[in-house]
């Protein structure tokens, strides 16, 4: 019974430790990288570039300078300029419009045609620097306000809960190194000689 329950107390502190760590894991990847980095992340929410993200990666884009984007880069761009709706695909060519300014065309990977229009420069919000297959379900489920605190909610309990489970490891070592010690430790010559006499009046 003692080593069941020891297995049973062993497979629920390594499935705690696992989902610290996952939880750890997501909140630095999409939140806490990004923001340090001046990077953003964003939500793929079509299968235009499968297979390698499909709906629901999390995307994090960094600033890029337009004059270094190559053909074959990722790049999130608006769709127009100034408005908030942004695509994620690949560049396919790039060209000058009249005016002498640089002009990208896009297409999905599972596309099979050329995005609808060329896109300017300034339409572009930044080059693909990491991504994480359907991590982006997690993270759209807090925006804003909400993720902040969620942020904040996170890091106390995850430090609150390692500092339990740390303390709860030490006790379980003390315990079973002074069993160990009391359990292994001879009696005393003069007490073994009391015994053996009180035996030998029995």
């Amino acid at each position: 019974m003692p080593k069941a329950f020891g297995i049973a107390d062993w497979i629920g502190r390594l499935g705690a430790w696992l989902l610290i760590l996952g939880i750890s894991v997501t909140v630095i990847v999409s939140v806490l990288l990004p923001r340090l980095a001046g990077a953003t992340p964003y939500v793929i929410l079509t299968g235009s570039m499968r297979p390698a993200m499909p709906p629901g990666t999390l995307v994090v884009v960094k600033p890029v300078d337009p004059d270094k984007i190559s053909i074959g880069d990722v790049v999130t761009y608006q769709l127009e300029s100034g408005m908030p709706t942004v695509v994620t695909h690949r560049v396919i060519a790039k060209g000058i419009d009249g005016r002498g300014k640089s002009l990208f065309q896009f297409k999905g990977d599972a596309n099979n045609s050329p995005d609808a229009k060329w896109v300017l420069a300034a339409q572009i919000k930044g080059e693909r620097w990491y991504y994480v297959p359907y991590l982006g379900y997690v993270t759209s489920l807090i925006t804003g306000n909400e993720r902040h605190l969620a942020i904040v909610a996170v890091v106390s309990f995850l430090l609150l809960y390692a500092v339990y489970m740390f303390v709860g490891a030490g006790r379980d070592r003390v315990r079973k190194r002074t069993r160990a010690t009391t359990g292994t430790m001879p009696a005393p010559a003069s007490h073994r000689r009391e015994i053996d006499k009180e035996g030998a009046h029995v």
